[in-house]
């Protein structure tokens, strides 16, 4: 599934996408609220320091919601897969530091399920990064989802 989020609400509306998939899987309220605040941080992000248009994707196993990521069309991921891999290291966090406390957030609330990737719009097949998460599920367990693939692109539809 593919979402457009405009800009001056994507973080509104990637909270009630995620919380109306998790919530039609049962997933506990504890776990929605987690998902609810990793994407906000996320879509709040792609305001700040990305470049429209914006995107959502929630990528499903099955039926199962497992993957969300959010998109946005400047292909260079920055400093993003630095401070991933400084939250993945051993040793506590630099909880002070100005940027990626929204990284912080998406790091320790999916138990480090979180990547940052080059990607495709699927809204107009530009560059693009993505930085996704696993969703919660209803057994317990987060699937670690690799990158969208190119060809897999096609099979995606806008919600």
């Amino acid at each position: 599934m593919v979402r457009p989020l405009l800009p001056g609400t994507a973080a509104r509306e990637a909270r009630g996408v995620v919380r109306g998939e998790l919530e039609r899987e049962g997933i506990p309220p504890d776990a929605v609220s987690d998902a609810e605040t990793v994407v906000a941080e996320l879509a709040g992000n792609l305001e700040l320091h990305g470049a429209p248009p914006y995107e959502m994707r929630v990528l499903r196993l099955g039926r199962i919601p497992a993957w969300c990521e959010v998109v946005d069309s400047d292909p260079d991921l920055g400093e993003i897969p630095r401070i991933l891999a400084r939250l993945g290291a051993p040793g506590p966090p630099d909880l002070l530091t100005e940027s990626g406390r929204g990284l912080l957030l998406a790091h320790a609330l999916t138990a480090g399920h979180c990547r940052a990737y080059r990607t495709r719009t699927v809204s107009r097949d530009t560059p693009a990064k993505a930085v996704a998460f696993s969703l919660p599920t209803a057994a317990g367990p987060r699937v670690l989802c690799p990158p969208l693939l190119d060809f897999g692109r096609r099979l995606l539809r806008f919600a």
